[in-house]
Parts: C-alpha cells; structure tokens; sequence
C-alpha cells in the first residue's frame, strides 16, 4: 500500500475522531448558549483571514522549492528565515491595523476591534503553524499535525465554552484557555519537526542572494499568497460576515449546521497535502496523462465518499436535530445543510485543480482566480445581507455561488493548459444512485421513536448505495476493504 493511500486514511481517521468530538459537542454542549458559541465561532476564522497576510504565501514555497534547498543543505536556513519573516510581517499587519482604526474611527466600532488582543496574536500563532504544518509533508508526514490541526480547534472551544456556561469563569479567562490550546500546538509542531529532523536555526542570506534566489523564491511566495487568500476567505467569511452584521446566536445555528455537514469534506485535506509533492514531482517530468489518472482517481474517491456521508446526513438530521437543545431552531435551519452539502460535494468532486495551478509555471494566474474568488465572496455576501431578508440561508447560497464558480474557473483552465479533468461519468453515476437512496430513505415510515429513525434510515441509504455501487462498479472499495490494507493502516 502506497505512503500516499496509507498517510491519507490515517490522516482521515484522526478527522473523523475530531469530527466526532465536535459533532458531540454539537449536538450535546454548544447548544446550551448559541451567542457565546458565535462568538467563539467568529474569533478563529477573523483570526485565520488574517493569516494568509502574515504568511505571504512563504509555507507553500517551503514545499516548492524543498527539493533544490534540501540538495543543497538549506532546508533549514529556508524553514528559519520564513518563521522569521512571519514574525517581520505580523508586525507590519498589527501597525498597519492601528493605523488604519486611528484614521478611521468608524472602524472601532466593529466587533474586530473589540476583541483584537485575542483575535491578532491568535492569528500569528496560527501562521507560524501554517509555516511549520507545510514543511512537514515534504516529509510525507500528515498523521500527527493533523492531530494538532483537527483536535485542537475542537478542544479550544469546548474547554473555554465548559469553563464560561457550565463552570461559571468569565468570558476573558475561556478566552485565555482558547488561546492557550493553539500556542501549545505551536509547540507541538516544533518538537514534531525536530524529532524528525534536529532543527538547526540558521538566519544567513549568502544562499538565497546567489544568483538572485530570493526573487524567485519572493514572487512564488506573492503570487502563492494571493492565490491562496482567496480560498481562506471563501471559508472563513461567513463567520465573519454573520457575527459582524447578523448576531452571533445566528452564527452559532450556522456553525453547528456547517461543522455537522464538514464531515464529508474530512479526507480532503489530507489526501491534498500528501500529493502535494507528487503532483510536483509529476509537473517537473511534464506526464501530464499520469497527473490526469491521479486526479480523476483521487477526485472519484473523495466524491464518492462524501456522497455517501451527505446522504446519510441529509437523512438523519432531521431527527439528529430532536435530540439536540433548541434543535428547532437547527431544523428550521435545513436548507442551510442542503446548500453547503452540495457545494461541498461539487468542491470535492473537482479535486485537486488549485493544487496543480499553484505548484505549476502558471501559478501567476492564481492571481485572476483570487481576485474573482475574493470579488465574489464579498460581494454575494453583501448583497444578500443588505437586500434580502434571507439571514444565514443568503450566507450559504452566496457561499455555494462564489465557491462553486472558483472551482469551475480552474478545472476549466486546468483543462486547456494541462488536459486534467477532474470529473468522470461514474460520478454522475454515483450522483443518481444517491438521489434514489435518498428519496427512498425519505419515503419509507417513520417510527414512533426518532432514535429508530436516525438509525435505521440512513443505514437503508448505506445498504442501497454499496449494493448499487456493487453492480455499478462504480468505486473499487475492494481495494480498501481487506486485510492488507487494514493491517497496514497500523504501521507507523
């Protein structure tokens, strides 16, 4: 079984855990005060807006460029100029912040600016994670900074919300512990890194001034951050924009709604970070027929997957919703998890396209896609706030307009410069079988007890997508159903 494959479902397991913990908290704790939870749901995606700015695209030229550097020794003298750099630029960013509320007062009474001394150095934290988690997976090692990327989140806001509901703290000491959970995994990526390969710090500039590497190095890194800003923006916004402009009890509905559906989106990451390497590999030997297999598989699986996830939630939820505090106002919610589940299934479907625009000679048109990506996602988001009375379901259909649009732009210039598609027709396939076990699922009774029901129905959208996919042959799960491949899930 290939590093890849193996990294990958470890990687998928440690995600599914932490979903549960979230989920769990979902559904049993968070409930309990939808406004304080907004709040904290507010804080970290601010906070991971910003980080984009203050890491200047630098982690992904940590992965672009690791091959020449490491050849040459300096591998570490990259990894130790980047964290610097981070540091030079969050300064920058804070000046520039104060500058900007001082000549626009107006400014200060956004809720940023009340909770900027948690909100900034929270997101130089993060950034300085950012650099340390890409470096890792030169190493193809995704499984424990996982750990830090996918527990930690979880464990912050479900320790400072006990702290502040259930253990009477205030709301600056849960904040405290929030903020204290993403600097020990700071350190947890540092002692990680080194055990790997001792760390040795070396700030010298004689390599990177040579034949003018730092310019290169510099306009990756401009144009990396500029095609990357927009993916944060397109996730991260709608927390922001709810908890700005709409309330944060709202924020609290729509984030409990998002982190339940964000199950099927679990294995994305880490299958890209463990192929961001090959695919650089693949692009530097110019087989572009390899890349196209890779793609239309890996995209296949993850779609796949998810799809069958989204059923199984779709169908469910309703009477998840019964067992949760204040679920009805969850359940008068649900077109929201109709909205982003789609555009969820359509990101997956599509793959790995912004990988390969990034990681090839054409990374500089990350640059147009950004500006329409960012364009779009503020836009939407404003006009749907400001012109109708759609709340929180606007939020989500601006989300799937931008996002889903974002995608279509890549797959199709990914299409004319390389001849990678992403999507095949055993998706469509797989899209219909879907359909059908849902609705299936939707006509059979309901019992009298719900519990029956979150169970039993979408364990009939199981049975009928594996019998279905069974004669289909639509996605090989014998492949990863068998002994070998379990065992090997067990080596380290």
């Amino acid at each position: 079984m290939s590093v890849v494959a193996r990294q990958g479902v470890k990687y998928s397991i440690i995600g599914y855990l932490g979903f549960l913990l979230g989920t769990l908290s979902s559904i049993f704790i968070f409930p309990y005060d939808m406004e304080f939870y907004g709040k904290l749901r507010y804080i970290l995606p601010t906070a991971e807006m910003i980080v984009p700015v203050i890491v200047f695209g630098l982690s992904f030229s940590n992965v672009k460029f690791f091959s020449k550097v490491r050849a040459d020794g300096k591998h570490h003298n990259m990894l130790s100029l980047s964290l610097l750099a981070v540091l030079f630029n969050f300064v920058i960013v804070v000046a520039a912040y104060f500058l900007l509320n001082w000549l626009f007062p107006s400014l200060q009474k956004q809720r940023l600016w009340e909770m900027k001394n948690l909100i900034l150095p929270l997101a130089l934290v993060l950034a300085l994670s950012s650099v340390l988690n890409k470096f890792l997976t030169n190493y193809k090692r995704i499984v424990v900074p996982n750990i830090f990327e996918n527990f930690v989140p979880k464990i912050a806001n479900l320790g400072a919300f006990c702290l502040f509901f259930f253990m009477g703290f205030a709301e600056k000491t849960a904040y405290g512990f929030f903020f204290l959970m993403f600097f020990i995994s700071l350190a947890g990526y540092g002692i990680y890194t080194n055990r790997l390969e001792k760390i040795k710090p070396d700030f010298s500039l004689g390599y990177f001034r040579k034949d003018n590497f730092y310019q290169e190095i510099l306009t990756y890194s401009l144009f990396g951050f500029l095609g990357n800003i927009g993916n944060y923006i397109a996730i991260n916004i709608d927390n922001y924009m709810i908890g700005e402009f709409i309330s944060f009890e709202e924020n609290g509905i729509y984030s409990n709604i998002y982190s339940i559906i964000s199950l099927i989106t679990v294995p994305q990451m880490g299958l890209f970070n463990i192929s961001a390497p090959i695919i650089n590999k693949v692009l530097a030997t110019g087989d572009f027929a390899e890349l196209d297999r890779f793609h239309k598989k890996t995209s296949l699986s993850l779609f796949f997957l998810g799809l069958v996830l989204f059923c199984c939630i779709v169908v469910g939820f309703p009477y998840l919703a019964d067992f949760m505090k204040n679920g009805e106002d969850l359940r008068a919610s649900e077109p929201v998890l109709w909205i982003l589940g789609f555009t969820m299934l359509f990101d997956l479907a599509t793959g790995f396209n912004g990988h390969i625009i990034s990681l090839s000679r054409y990374y500089k048109f990350n640059i147009v896609v950004m500006l329409i990506l960012a364009i779009l996602t503020i836009t939407t988001n404003m006009i749907f706030l400001e012109h109708t009375h759609f709340g929180i379901f606007g939020i989500a259909i601006a989300y799937a307009i931008s996002l889903s649009l974002f995608n279509i732009i890549k797959i199709t210039f990914n299409y004319f410069k390389f001849r990678v598609f992403p999507l095949g027709i055993e998706m469509i396939y797989a899209l219909i079988l879907g359909c059908i076990a849902i609705n299936i699922a939707l006509l059979l009774p309901d019992f009298k007890l719900n519990l029956v029901n979150l169970f039993y129905k979408p364990a009939i959208v199981l049975l009928i997508l594996f019998v279905g996919n069974y004669f289909l042959k639509i996605y090989p799960l014998d492949k990863y159903l068998n002994r070998a491949f379990i065992k090997s899930l067990f080596r380290f």
